[in-house]
């Protein structure tokens, strides 16, 4: 027991002065560099009984995002426009500190922030989801299932629901309301997430550099360049500089990760 007791808290110490004294250098645990994601592939229509769906593999972290679409009543503010929910499940067996139960802060704030990148990105036309103002609309279910965690949930989640809905499929015809149609999809925003290691920002982090991190950011932007969120995590602070470095990145390397979503149905690796 004592044994384990001091490898556990040696081998992080190490770690983390192995992983500043890479940065200094100019390069990472893995061997990319600050502003490079790890291997992306996307594999939209995994789960069949799903509106739509895709499986992301990002690195080693992987995510199944499923789509749903069902008829409900819209909200009494917003009689004319369609719902947009979002969940997120961390299963147990993705990472031993995941735990079994109703969904935790850190399953919720996954959720939020990939609702957040979604709805403020006005990625689906709500207003085409109207099927009798006031009475019926269409809504939208995202479900995030973590299948595996080595770092970054952020990205690959949010990745994922931007590609199950590009592959999602309104059920009309289900219930009699003429054809089925593609979820009318009318911008792209993509989440990139940033960490602080010391005096260096890197861009999709892992799960080594996620537990030394002392601040992380994520920037969702779409296809125009435009911001359309940005959440702030843990107790570390980044400057206006550093900030603004953030989003430029934020910017090109979503343009690749964008292209990789609507250009390669089939998800294979850039």
């Amino acid at each position: 027991m004592g044994a384990t007791k001091f490898t556990e808290g040696v081998v992080p110490e190490m770690k983390r002065d192995y992983i500043h004294k890479l940065a200094s250098k100019g390069t990472r645990i893995d061997g990319r560099h600050f502003d490079e994601i790890r291997p992306l592939k996307i594999t939209k229509g995994f789960a069949s009984r799903a509106e739509g769906s895709a499986l992301v593999e990002l690195g080693n972290t992987k995510v199944l995002v499923g789509v749903k679409v069902e008829i409900g009543t819209p909200f009494p503010d917003t009689p004319n426009s369609g719902i947009l929910t979002t969940n997120a499940e961390l299963v147990p067996l993705a990472s031993p500190t995941f735990e079994p139960g109703p969904p935790g802060e850190e399953a919720i704030e996954l959720a939020r922030v990939v609702d957040r990148g979604i709805r403020e990105g006005h990625a689906i036309d709500l207003e085409k989801l109207v099927i009798e103002e006031g009475e019926k609309v269409w809504i939208v279910f995202i479900d995030i299932h973590v299948l595996d965690y080595d770092g970054n949930l952020f990205d690959a989640s949010g990745i994922g629901a931007l590609a199950a809905l590009t592959d999602a499929v309104v059920p009309a015809s289900k219930h009699d309301l003429g054809d089925d149609f593609k979820l009318p999809i009318q911008h792209y925003p993509v989440p990139v997430t940033f960490a602080k290691i010391g005096n260096w920002i890197v861009a999709d982090p892992n799960l080594d550099e996620e537990s030394i991190a002392s601040a992380r950011l994520t920037v969702t932007t779409n296809e125009n360049g435009y911001i359309n969120a940005m959440q702030k995590g843990l107790n570390g602070t980044f400057t206006y500089d550093e900030v603004k470095k953030a989003i430029n990145m934020s910017i090109d390397i979503g343009r690749k990760i964008r292209s990789i979503i609507m250009g390669d149905s089939d998800g294979k690796e850039n």
